[in-house]
């Protein structure tokens, strides 16, 4: 179980007390990410993210951060998406004192020194080209690029070279004003903590700096406008094919269509059981790897297929992709296959929530887009009420020709090939 707190400035922190653990872990999660940047500065929640390890007025420089986090054995990072930042620190909780100390440095203090933001340049264009030569992992970025065309959720989390080349300090100053404020964050903690109103009085301690608040985090909401299917292909000369298949849709965080479409995904392609790791690589050998997924943002979402294929043998696989999308519309999945996903569904959500990390970023994800915090007991609850027919329904309502989208990396030029392989 979980209490919530909400201080005098807008700030809210939500702790988490576990039995199990001697660990806990301190999250700060930022409601700002890819979509919320101008085009000219496309990649600067990312680069933010890294330059707060950077240094602050108490510790000057990265060094400083690493070497006391390391001297207590802490397993420290942080991530960024097109719609949130968070930056963790796990440690004994006989450390939590320094976690939570040490977060507030670095949202509150970093100094975003002009010498390490050039330098940092050169590392973060060397991540974007790390995933240029990743395509298993930059696929589900050229869907996006192809699905949401023309808006923000279409934009690089990384930015490009360029636009990270020609960032300046103050475009990091004047986004940190306006994102990072204290109603635009909350603080997530879990673990080992025996008493909530003392964790509260440490938050209270390091974080209640001012009463300062800016802009809330706005965003350019998407329209789900597609006429007809769409194929991209980014060129490249790889021995296998990377694919993206799939279907834009209205259902995002908040929507009661969620959690049906997860079990009927599972179904389909989420785990080594499903429909398509059998019939598309244990029958057909077409492929190393093949998944379904859902994936929601605050407004809009998608439900769609990334695999590894034989080069050779790509139309056929896609065909045949198709025609297991089609026979899931047409006819839902079974009885059978959604007790099953049911199951898998909770015994992952289960197993993952063992750690502290999992279950300070499982609220904070739900405080930033849900318009409650559900309990894991409560998700249990709802996926175990769940029907067939709502399952079935869901499907029919979102697969559907004129939202269907094809993103590819391989060495290909015909797109009108594949336009009519899908259409």
């Amino acid at each position: 179980m979980f209490e919530r707190f909400k201080y005098k400035n807008g700030l809210q922190a939500i702790i988490s007390p576990l039995e199990s653990t001697k660990a806990v872990t301190v999250l700060v999660m930022v409601r700002v990410g890819s979509r919320n940047e101008k085009k000219s500065i496309n990649g600067i929640a990312h680069f933010t993210e890294h330059l707060m390890f950077k240094g602050t007025k108490r510790r000057p420089n990265t060094l400083a951060i690493s070497k006391e986090l390391d001297a207590i054995g802490a397993d420290y990072n942080a991530f960024t998406s097109k719609e949130y930042t968070g930056y963790y620190i796990k440690v004994n909780s006989s450390h939590l004192n320094i976690a939570i100390d040490m977060l507030s440095d670095m949202m509150l203090n970093s100094k975003f020194d002009t010498g390490e933001i050039e330098k940092e340049k050169g590392v973060i264009v060397e991540e974007i080209n790390m995933y240029e030569d990743a395509p298993m992992m930059m696929i589900d970025d050229l869907f996006d690029k192809l699905a949401y065309q023309d808006s923000q959720l279409a934009w690089e989390v990384l930015g490009s070279p360029k636009t990270v080349n020609d960032m300046k300090r103050n475009n990091f100053l004047g986004f940190k004003n306006d994102f990072y404020n204290p109603n635009n964050m909350l603080i997530s903690i879990a673990g080992d903590i025996k008493n909530s109103e003392e964790v509260s009085k440490l938050i209270e301690k390091y974080f209640i700096k001012n009463s300062k608040k800016n802009k809330n985090n706005n965003y350019q909401k998407y329209i789900l406008n597609q006429s007809g299917p769409q194929v991209f292909i980014k060129k490249k000369d790889t021995k296998q094919v990377h694919l993206a298949l799939g279907y834009v849709n209205n259902i995002n965080y908040q929507s009661n269509d969620l959690l049906p479409l997860k079990l009927a995904s599972i179904a389909f392609g989420g785990n080594m059981s499903s429909r398509l790791f059998i019939n598309i690589r244990e029958k057909r050998g077409l492929c190393y790897y093949i998944r379904s997924r859902v994936n929601t943002f605050q407004d809009v979402g998608n439900f769609s297929v990334q695999a590894g294929l034989d080069k050779d043998r790509i139309d056929l696989a896609i065909s045949l992709i198709i025609k297991e999308m089609k026979k899931l519309s047409d006819q839902g999945i079974t009885v059978s296959e959604l007790k099953k996903a049911g199951e898998y569904f909770k015994g992952k959500m289960i197993l993952a929530l063992e750690d502290s990390a999992n279950i300070a970023q499982w609220y904070a994800e739900k405080w930033l887009f849900a318009k409650k915090l559900n309990t894991p007991e409560d998700i249990i609850k709802k996926i175990d009420s769940i029907t067939l027919t709502e399952v079935n329904k869901v499907l029919k309502k979102i697969i559907r020709k004129n939202y269907l989208n094809l993103a590819l990396i391989g060495d290909f030029n015909d797109a009108e090939r594949f336009k009519k392989l899908i259409k």
